[in-house]
Protein backbone atom coordinates (compact mmCIF):
# COMPACT_ATOMS: atom_id res chain seq x y z
CA UNK A 1 0.00 0.00 0.00
CA UNK A 2 1.11 3.58 -0.69
CA UNK A 3 -0.16 6.92 0.67
CA UNK A 4 0.91 10.02 -1.26
CA UNK A 5 -0.34 13.52 -2.07
CA UNK A 6 -1.64 13.95 -5.59
CA UNK A 7 0.55 15.89 -8.02
CA UNK A 8 0.24 17.54 -11.41
CA UNK A 9 1.30 15.26 -14.27
CA UNK A 10 3.75 13.35 -12.01
CA UNK A 11 7.02 11.85 -13.15
CA UNK A 12 7.38 8.13 -13.93
CA UNK A 13 8.61 7.31 -10.41
CA UNK A 14 5.18 8.19 -9.02
CA UNK A 15 3.60 5.56 -11.27
CA UNK A 16 6.36 3.12 -10.38
CA UNK A 17 5.05 3.18 -6.81
CA UNK A 18 1.44 2.82 -7.98
CA UNK A 19 2.49 -0.27 -9.92
CA UNK A 20 3.96 -1.87 -6.79
CA UNK A 21 0.84 -1.65 -4.61
CA UNK A 22 -2.66 -3.10 -4.51
CA UNK A 23 -4.10 0.03 -2.90
CA UNK A 24 -3.00 3.63 -3.45
CA UNK A 25 -4.38 6.35 -1.15
CA UNK A 26 -4.43 10.03 -2.11
CA UNK A 27 -3.53 12.11 0.96
CA UNK A 28 -4.81 15.52 -0.09
CA UNK A 29 -6.24 16.78 3.20
CA UNK A 30 -2.77 17.97 4.25
CA UNK A 31 -0.96 21.30 3.95
CA UNK A 32 -0.72 22.78 0.47
CA UNK A 33 2.73 24.10 -0.40
CA UNK A 34 3.49 26.71 -3.04
CA UNK A 35 5.97 26.05 -5.86
CA UNK A 36 5.75 22.30 -5.37
CA UNK A 37 4.79 19.21 -7.37
CA UNK A 38 1.10 19.71 -6.50
CA UNK A 39 0.80 22.42 -9.15
CA UNK A 40 3.68 21.92 -11.55
CA UNK A 41 5.95 19.54 -13.39
CA UNK A 42 8.76 19.58 -15.92
CA UNK A 43 8.64 19.23 -19.70
CA UNK A 44 11.65 18.56 -21.94
CA UNK A 45 11.61 21.28 -24.59
CA UNK A 46 14.01 22.47 -27.29
CA UNK A 47 15.15 25.07 -24.75
CA UNK A 48 15.83 22.51 -22.05
CA UNK A 49 13.73 21.58 -19.02
CA UNK A 50 10.87 24.00 -18.40
CA UNK A 51 8.13 24.15 -15.78
CA UNK A 52 4.45 23.73 -16.64
CA UNK A 53 2.64 25.37 -13.72
CA UNK A 54 -1.01 25.74 -12.73
CA UNK A 55 -1.63 29.25 -11.32
CA UNK A 56 -3.21 29.07 -7.87
CA UNK A 57 -2.51 32.53 -6.50
CA UNK A 58 -0.89 32.92 -3.10
CA UNK A 59 -2.92 30.38 -1.13
CA UNK A 60 -1.83 30.09 2.50
CA UNK A 61 -3.00 27.83 5.30
CA UNK A 62 -5.04 25.60 3.01
CA UNK A 63 -5.04 21.87 2.49
CA UNK A 64 -4.44 20.57 -1.02
CA UNK A 65 -8.09 19.56 -1.39
CA UNK A 66 -9.18 23.11 -0.47
CA UNK A 67 -7.26 24.83 -3.27
CA UNK A 68 -9.68 26.22 -5.85
CA UNK A 69 -8.82 27.03 -9.47
CA UNK A 70 -10.74 30.22 -10.15
CA UNK A 71 -9.13 31.06 -13.50
CA UNK A 72 -9.43 28.45 -16.26
CA UNK A 73 -7.33 30.31 -18.85
CA UNK A 74 -4.33 28.19 -17.89
CA UNK A 75 -6.04 25.10 -19.34
CA UNK A 76 -5.87 26.24 -22.97
CA UNK A 77 -2.32 27.53 -22.40
CA UNK A 78 -1.16 24.19 -21.02
CA UNK A 79 -2.75 22.31 -23.90
CA UNK A 80 -1.07 24.65 -26.38
CA UNK A 81 2.28 24.09 -24.63
CA UNK A 82 1.93 20.30 -24.76
CA UNK A 83 0.89 20.44 -28.40
CA UNK A 84 3.81 22.70 -29.30
CA UNK A 85 6.35 20.68 -27.29
CA UNK A 86 5.26 17.16 -28.23
CA UNK A 87 3.14 17.59 -31.36
CA UNK A 88 5.76 15.82 -33.49
CA UNK A 89 6.49 13.08 -30.93
CA UNK A 90 5.82 9.53 -32.21
CA UNK A 91 2.79 8.85 -29.99
CA UNK A 92 1.31 12.31 -29.48
CA UNK A 93 -1.63 11.52 -31.79
CA UNK A 94 -2.45 8.35 -29.83
CA UNK A 95 -2.88 10.19 -26.53
CA UNK A 96 -4.15 13.47 -27.94
CA UNK A 97 -7.87 12.71 -27.34
CA UNK A 98 -7.36 12.26 -23.60
CA UNK A 99 -5.22 15.34 -23.07
CA UNK A 100 -7.26 17.53 -25.39
CA UNK A 101 -10.43 16.63 -23.51
CA UNK A 102 -8.64 17.11 -20.19
CA UNK A 103 -7.79 20.72 -20.98
CA UNK A 104 -10.54 21.78 -23.39
CA UNK A 105 -13.42 19.45 -22.58
CA UNK A 106 -14.22 20.68 -19.07
CA UNK A 107 -13.42 23.38 -16.55
CA UNK A 108 -11.49 22.34 -13.46
CA UNK A 109 -12.16 24.17 -10.20
CA UNK A 110 -10.47 21.83 -7.71
CA UNK A 111 -6.71 21.15 -7.82
CA UNK A 112 -7.14 17.84 -6.00
CA UNK A 113 -9.91 16.61 -8.29
CA UNK A 114 -7.87 17.49 -11.36
CA UNK A 115 -4.71 15.79 -10.15
CA UNK A 116 -6.46 12.66 -8.92
CA UNK A 117 -8.38 12.29 -12.18
CA UNK A 118 -5.22 12.61 -14.28
CA UNK A 119 -3.26 10.14 -12.15
CA UNK A 120 -6.03 7.53 -12.08
CA UNK A 121 -6.62 7.78 -15.83
CA UNK A 122 -2.95 7.60 -16.79
CA UNK A 123 -2.39 4.66 -14.42
CA UNK A 124 -5.41 2.63 -15.47
CA UNK A 125 -6.16 3.59 -19.07
CA UNK A 126 -2.73 4.50 -20.42
CA UNK A 127 -0.42 2.26 -18.36
CA UNK A 128 -2.80 -0.65 -17.78
CA UNK A 129 -2.53 -0.81 -13.97
CA UNK A 130 -5.19 -2.50 -11.81
CA UNK A 131 -4.35 -0.67 -8.58
CA UNK A 132 -7.30 0.39 -6.41
CA UNK A 133 -7.39 4.13 -5.69
CA UNK A 134 -8.81 5.57 -2.48
CA UNK A 135 -9.12 9.04 -0.97
CA UNK A 136 -7.94 9.45 2.63
CA UNK A 137 -10.75 11.80 3.63
CA UNK A 138 -13.60 9.27 3.97
CA UNK A 139 -11.39 7.06 6.16
CA UNK A 140 -11.86 9.47 9.06
CA UNK A 141 -8.29 9.46 10.35
CA UNK A 142 -6.59 12.23 12.32
CA UNK A 143 -3.15 13.40 13.41
CA UNK A 144 0.02 14.03 11.45
CA UNK A 145 2.95 12.20 9.88
CA UNK A 146 3.52 8.56 10.88
CA UNK A 147 0.63 8.28 13.40
CA UNK A 148 -1.80 9.43 10.68
CA UNK A 149 -0.26 7.07 8.13
CA UNK A 150 -0.53 4.22 10.61
CA UNK A 151 -4.26 4.84 11.06
CA UNK A 152 -4.82 4.77 7.31
CA UNK A 153 -2.74 1.62 6.87
CA UNK A 154 -4.63 -0.19 9.64
CA UNK A 155 -8.03 0.86 8.31
CA UNK A 156 -7.07 -0.59 4.94
CA UNK A 157 -5.63 -3.78 6.45
CA UNK A 158 -2.17 -3.17 5.01
CA UNK A 159 0.92 -5.05 6.17
CA UNK A 160 3.41 -3.37 3.78
CA UNK A 161 3.89 0.36 3.26
CA UNK A 162 5.78 1.48 0.15
CA UNK A 163 7.03 5.05 -0.01
CA UNK A 164 9.61 7.23 -1.72
CA UNK A 165 13.19 7.64 -0.49
CA UNK A 166 12.67 11.23 0.74
CA UNK A 167 10.36 10.07 3.55
CA UNK A 168 13.28 8.49 5.40
CA UNK A 169 13.81 11.79 7.21
CA UNK A 170 10.47 11.66 9.04
CA UNK A 171 8.87 8.20 8.77
CA UNK A 172 8.89 6.30 12.08
CA UNK A 173 9.52 2.80 10.76
CA UNK A 174 9.68 1.40 14.30
CA UNK A 175 6.16 2.60 15.03
CA UNK A 176 4.86 0.85 11.92
CA UNK A 177 6.88 -2.28 12.67
CA UNK A 178 5.32 -2.54 16.15
CA UNK A 179 1.96 -2.80 14.40
CA UNK A 180 3.23 -5.48 12.02
CA UNK A 181 3.67 -3.18 9.03
CA UNK A 182 6.85 -3.38 6.95
CA UNK A 183 8.22 -0.16 5.45
CA UNK A 184 9.81 -0.29 1.98
CA UNK A 185 11.60 2.74 0.55
CA UNK A 186 11.36 2.75 -3.22
CA UNK A 187 14.65 2.86 -5.14
CA UNK A 188 14.41 5.05 -8.23
CA UNK A 189 17.94 4.34 -9.43
CA UNK A 190 18.60 2.55 -12.69
CA UNK A 191 15.72 3.74 -14.85
CA UNK A 192 16.71 3.10 -18.47
CA UNK A 193 16.83 5.98 -20.92
CA UNK A 194 14.29 6.11 -23.73
CA UNK A 195 14.22 7.99 -27.05
CA UNK A 196 13.82 11.54 -25.73
CA UNK A 197 14.06 14.65 -27.86
CA UNK A 198 16.45 17.51 -27.12
CA UNK A 199 19.46 15.89 -25.36
CA UNK A 200 20.98 15.56 -22.85
CA UNK A 201 18.60 12.98 -21.39
CA UNK A 202 16.64 13.93 -18.27
CA UNK A 203 14.77 11.38 -16.12
CA UNK A 204 12.94 13.75 -13.78
CA UNK A 205 10.35 15.06 -16.20
CA UNK A 206 6.59 14.52 -16.34
CA UNK A 207 5.34 11.10 -17.39
CA UNK A 208 3.81 12.76 -20.46
CA UNK A 209 7.31 12.97 -21.93
CA UNK A 210 7.61 9.19 -21.69
CA UNK A 211 4.11 8.54 -23.03
CA UNK A 212 4.43 10.80 -26.06
CA UNK A 213 7.84 9.39 -26.95
CA UNK A 214 7.40 5.64 -26.47
CA UNK A 215 3.64 5.10 -26.24
CA UNK A 216 2.47 1.60 -25.16
CA UNK A 217 6.07 0.67 -24.34
CA UNK A 218 6.04 3.12 -21.40
CA UNK A 219 5.59 0.41 -18.70
CA UNK A 220 8.82 -1.22 -19.86
CA UNK A 221 10.71 1.98 -18.99
CA UNK A 222 8.98 2.40 -15.61
CA UNK A 223 8.94 -1.10 -14.12
CA UNK A 224 9.27 -3.73 -16.85
CA UNK A 225 13.03 -3.27 -17.17
CA UNK A 226 13.58 -4.62 -13.65
CA UNK A 227 12.19 -8.08 -14.40
CA UNK A 228 14.26 -8.23 -17.57
CA UNK A 229 17.35 -7.21 -15.60
CA UNK A 230 16.73 -9.93 -12.99
CA UNK A 231 16.24 -12.67 -15.60
CA UNK A 232 19.44 -14.79 -15.81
Amino acid sequence: MAIIQSGYLPWKGYFDIIHDVDVFVFLDDVQFTLRDWRTRNILKTQHGCEWLTIPTGSHRDLCIDEVRLSDDHWQSRHWATLRHTYGKAPFFAQYRPFFEDLYLGRTWTSLSELNQHVIRTIAKDLLGLQTEFLDARPLGTQGRKTPRLLQILKKCGADVYITGPTTRCYLDVDLLAKEGIQSIFKDFEGFPEYPQAHPPFEHKVSVVDLLFNVGPAAPEFIWGWRSRKETP
